[in-house]
């Protein structure tokens, strides 16, 4: 099967309901300006060929309710900056007004509704709710890659009712990610940190049929660690995911996969590095002291690796990186990918966030928008918003 895109669609003069990922607002402010632009490319794509766009997206956990903190109102504001064209903004997704909204609209207009999960009926894939909305168009394109995973009302449900196809974005990032479980350039290192092993069990298991080299930090190296016989004192470590670990390391072994995990750590008596700031050996922890960063000798060995990569794929930041003395692994992470000849991507969630929060988002050859999206398509999954999309 083969992902329906743009340029297999008749879209000329036609009126587009555009699935976008502008989960962004928190406290009534555009936290993440990344997804947004990245919608940008599908949107000036419509406006070529003389389309009318309906722009929806769901924000936040509001469980069916309005909550006016998770309204989309200031994606609204921020649009027509980077569009230079007004964009209509109403306070709902469904009803007349929506209805009367989207009727009249005119060739380059661009209509943004109000947060679909206001309605319960989207996350609850209600036929009703997504015939609501799939009868303010003719034309159904999804560019949200970061909720293909979500097996919802705007997801799946409409394009079922209306001719449809995947966004530039979406195609972008399904090609890219598919890539490296196909005919990655070898050597192909992986990258994998953030706060619990528990949450890439699977996708730690895929990979391993396809690197060369994986890397692990974050948190979830407490884990590693802590299976092999080290005190982690005060770390974060999930006993319960012992024998995960050991499967992993063990699968390493057999497959010949070099796994690299933490040699030292900088670790602190509290999370903000306030009280006990140091560098210490893993198997050297005092008492009640936290591992919230890698140091500098696990880095220099990790660096190595990716010096001497093809393919380099990262998830999840090497330390608690908000905090500025538990970031610098991350730092040297980036720039050791940057400073690579590998093809470097970045697989979303707070990893894209850090690398757009120091600016080196343009540095590398792809930062995927989508973290729970990717990590899912990596695992070997089969994603609800791709396979509705692809041509049977």
């Amino acid at each position: 099967m083969k992902l329906l895109t743009l340029d297999s669609a008749d879209l000329t003069g036609k009126k587009v309901f555009l699935r976008v990922d502008y989960n962004v607002v928190n406290n009534g402010e555009v936290t993440d300006e990344f997804r947004v632009r990245s919608s940008l490319p599908t949107i000036e794509y419509l406006l070529e060929k003389d389309c009318s766009i309906i722009l929806a997206s769901h924000n936040g956990r509001p469980d069916g309710k309005v909550v006016d903190s998770m309204s989309l109102r200031p994606v609204a504001k921020l649009l027509p900056k980077l569009l230079n064209r007004d964009v209509i903004f109403v306070d709902n997704c469904v009803g007349s007004e929506v209805e009367n909204e989207a009727k009249y609209l005119r060739t380059g207009d661009i209509l943004l509704l109000e947060n679909l999960r206001f309605h319960k009926g989207e996350e609850d894939n209600d036929k009703n709710f997504a015939k609501n909305l799939a009868d303010l168009a003719e034309w159904y394109i999804d560019d949200a890659f970061a909720a293909v995973h979500r097996a919802h009302a705007s997801i799946v449900g409409i394009p079922k009712l209306l001719p449809h196809a995947a966004g530039l974005l979406l195609e972008r990032e399904y090609n890219t990610l598919s890539e490296l479980m196909k005919t990655p350039a070898k050597p192909y290192t992986a990258v994998i940190g953030g706060a619990k092993i528990s949450d890439k069990i699977e996708v730690l298991n895929e990979l391993l049929k396809h690197v060369n080299a994986l890397l692990i930090g974050g948190a979830m190296a407490n884990t590693f660690l802590a299976a092999l016989g080290n005190n982690m004192q005060a770390s974060l470590v999930e006993k319960d995911s012992f024998a995960d670990a050991k499967k992993i390391i063990s699968a390493a072994k057999r497959r010949k996969v070099r796994l690299l995990l933490p040699s030292d750590v900088v670790v602190a008596l509290d999370i903000d590095g306030k009280k006990g700031l140091r560098t210490t050996k893993v198997d050297q922890l005092r008492p009640k002291e936290i591992a919230l960063d890698l140091g500098p000798s696990t880095m220099d060995s990790f660096n190595e690796v990716i010096a001497g990569s093809k393919t380099v794929f990262w998830n999840g930041t090497l330390g608690r990186a908000e905090v500025a003395n538990f970031a610098k692994a991350s730092e040297s992470l980036a720039h050791a990918m940057i400073s690579s000849d590998a093809k470097t991507i970045i697989g979303g969630g707070d990893t894209a966030a850090y690398i757009d929060n120091v600016g080196l988002h343009s540095h590398f050859s792809f930062v995927s928008t989508g973290g729970g999206a990717s990590l899912e398509l990596l695992s070997g999954k089969k994603l609800p918003g791709i396979e509705v999309l692809m041509k049977k």
